[in-house]
């Protein structure tokens, strides 16, 4: 089983970036841990915002594959302590889904045929973050979740 983070465009912070290497490394001792990144698009300043989220979307529903558990992370999605989503990302492997996809998307948000593919939304905050904050903050809960699984002294309650 692979776990994927899908954004839409790349980290160009470079602390962001140097963390998301961080937490990557620490992943790969639990599971099968990638980013992919879905490329910005381009020549945008004639399209509509709406137009923008529907080819955004296109770019994306070509990464998804048939059987991915496609999970949304947006700032209405549903919100859970540590350990609940521990308990849920447990819940999710043991249903063995090939691939278990979570999305960042686009800077307008997911269209309407993205939100469609998708199993749930989650959300980190009710807090608005950039999309190159919002990854590093989300690979350091999936890191938090396994060592929550694997009853490891990184999360204290």
């Amino acid at each position: 089983m692979k776990i994927i983070l899908l954004v839409v465009g790349k980290t160009t912070e470079k602390h962001f970036a140097e963390g998301l290497k961080d937490y990557t490394s620490r992943l790969s001792h639990y599971a099968d841990f990638r980013i992919e990144v879905v490329p910005d698009l381009r020549n945008t300043k004639n399209l509509t915002q709406e137009q923008q989220k529907e080819e955004e979307g296109k770019l994306i529903l070509r990464q998804i594959q048939p059987g991915d558990d496609l999970i949304l992370l947006d700032e209405r999605g549903r919100e859970m302590r540590s350990v609940e989503f521990a308990a849920w990302l447990q819940t999710r492997i043991n249903r063995a889904p090939r691939r278990i996809v979570f999305l960042v998307g686009g800077p307008y948000g997911f269209s309407p045929s993205v939100r469609a593919q998708a199993k749930e939304s989650l959300s980190l905050s009710q807090m608005t973050f950039s999309h190159q904050m919002i990854r590093l903050l989300f690979a350091e809960q999936l890191y938090r979740a396994f060592t929550i699984l694997h009853n490891q002294p990184y999360h204290h309650e």
